[in-house]
């Protein structure tokens, strides 16, 4: 009792055969999770008790903290869109590089709350970046396994300097928040805003 089928296959097997599957649905779900990650992340600002201006300001560092991560999301979630739009299929190893990645993403809301209740401190701080490079790392294999899929098939796999720069920039962060917490401010900020300049030009 409690043997599989001899048939079954294994879960090495599910992730490395080769499958057939509607891109879209991929899509539709990594969507759905993206959706409700920022749903979590927007239901950790309460609203102050009174209406006081000092109440109010109270709220500025979870806001900020919500601002950051949205932006880290959207550009993710921007990022995820013009991959899948380019790729003509869908394997098991795509999908589960793409389920890493939505893994990562769901730490956000959790790494959020935390730093925005706790921004003075080191640890928070430093946790917010440790789950910003878990999201660099995760998309970053996500692209390589999506790359597999393109038509016609790039020449080139190698990372573009916005991944090299903000891979360093955020684990960089993760010690520097011992240093001071707002250099490592400054470092998520910074790496938000890079990704909003144009790709230098390939010669």
């Amino acid at each position: 009792m409690g043997l599989g089928r001899l048939d079954e296959p294994s879960i090495f097997c599910l992730i490395i055969a080769p499958v057939t599957m509607n891109k879209t649905r991929l899509e539709a779900f990594s969507d759905a999770v993206i959706a409700i990650a920022l749903t979590i992340m927007v239901l950790e600002l309460h609203a102050p008790r009174d209406s006081s201006l000092a109440s109010l300001s109270q709220l500025a560092p979870k806001f900020l903290s919500y601002v950051l991560s949205f932006v880290v999301v959207a550009v993710m979630w921007v990022n995820h869109h013009h991959i899948m739009q380019r790729a003509k299929g869908v394997d098991n190893r795509l999908l589960w590089a793409n389920n890493g990645m939505l893994f990562s993403m769901s730490l956000i809301p959790f790494a959020t709350a935390y730093m925005g209740e706790h921004y003075q401190e080191a640890l928070p701080v430093a946790v917010y970046g440790v789950s910003m490079v878990l999201c660099g790392f995760s998309f970053v294999c996500f692209r390589f396994a999506a790359m597999k899929h393109y038509d016609p098939a790039p020449k080139d796999h190698s990372l573009n300097l916005k991944d090299i720069t903000s891979s360093i920039l955020y684990v960089a962060s993760i010690p520097l928040a011992y240093v001071s917490v707002y250099i490592s401010f400054a470092i998520y900020a910074g790496v938000c805003l890079m990704y909003f300049l144009p790709n230098p030009e390939k010669h």
